[in-house]
């Protein structure tokens, strides 16, 4: 088994090289005729684009740019784009292989032999290399848009829930639910693509932590669309409406100065966050402990948001 997590993870790695380099030799040498110009330019100077945003996004490429020429700004967003790209295909390796090992052994009818290693290892190397490949995704690798880096919280969102799916019974294991949440709430600051995995999310715990029956794949599908709606409309506009009353109430209401409403708003959600989870702790309430975590974790990736404010403003 160590010898197989080892060849894992060299074999990944193995894949995003070839990725980076086929990537990093044939991006863009500057700006494609679309959204790209757009994207590279408000990246470049921390500009808004055009709704609903992609602040995150920006930043980052922000970042690759930071220390170029202005001639060299679409080329090094392209770039980041690339490893955006080669960073999904290691992950979708390693969701292949550990989709791949949960089905010959998970049923007990298969050890964990060589031969089989080789199978599972095999049928990474091939997923993998054929989405490398693979003629929407090059594309979008190769250029400074937001699908590689949208693509590369998917996939990482999708190998997370499968580290927990294998440590599922040790204690801590739910850390990793939360580090899912945290990559949804940076996603949204990218693309909104990255919400789709939720129902997926919810069928894999499902599976690993209840006997399947008719019954519970109902409930199960019922519920993931609920969250997927909390996460849409509660969380991702709800939030932000609702603040927008409170600052309101407090400026226009109450005489109070700009911004007073939303600190205002701002520190009733810190105090309900830190209640919650004093009292979810303290009366025993794992699920519910976890719930506001990952609702927190949600937040804070969702507050690269705050920077389009802060651009507009200035």
């Amino acid at each position: 088994m160590k010898e197989y997590q080892k060849l894992n993870i060299i074999l990944g790695w193995i894949v995003f090289s070839i990725a980076s380099s086929v990537y990093l030799l044939t991006i863009e040498s500057t700006v494609s005729f679309w959204d790209c110009g757009e994207y590279i330019a408000a990246a470049y100077k921390l500009l808004v684009g055009h709704p609903p945003g992609a602040p995150f996004f920006q930043m980052i490429g922000r970042m690759f740019t930071m220390f170029t020429p202005p001639d060299m700004a679409a080329k090094m967003i392209n770039i980041m784009s690339a490893l955006c790209s080669s960073f999904t295909i290691l992950f979708l390796f390693w969701t292949i292989t550990a989709l791949a090992k949960l089905m010959m052994l998970k049923s007990g009818k298969v050890e964990m032999t060589k031969d089989v290693s080789f199978a599972i290892l095999a049928s990474g190397l091939v997923g993998a290399l054929a989405y490398t490949f693979s003629d929407s995704f090059w594309f979008s690798a190769v250029e400074g848009e937001v699908y590689s880096m949208s693509a590369l919280f998917t996939a990482a969102t999708f190998w997370a829930i499968f580290k927990w799916e294998s440590v599922a019974d040790e204690k801590h294991a739910d850390r990793w639910i939360v580090l899912i949440a945290y990559l949804l709430g940076l996603s949204i600051g990218v693309h909104l693509l990255g919400l789709l995995t939720i129902p997926a999310l919810a069928f894999v715990y499902y599976f690993r932590k209840y006997k399947v029956t008719r019954k519970g794949l109902v409930i199960t599908s019922v519920v993931s669309v609920m969250v997927l709606f909390v996460v849409q409309y509660v969380i991702i506009q709800g939030i932000v409406k609702l603040a927008s009353k409170f600052e309101l109430f407090f400026v226009n209401g109450l005489g109070g100065p700009f911004g007073s409403g939303l600190i205002v708003y701002a520190l009733l959600i810190i105090a309900g966050v830190v209640w919650l989870l004093n009292w979810s702790w303290k009366n025993n309430r794992p699920v519910l402990n976890t719930a506001v975590l990952c609702f927190t974790m949600i937040l804070i990736g969702y507050s690269s948001y705050g920077m389009i404010v802060i651009r507009s403003s200035a």
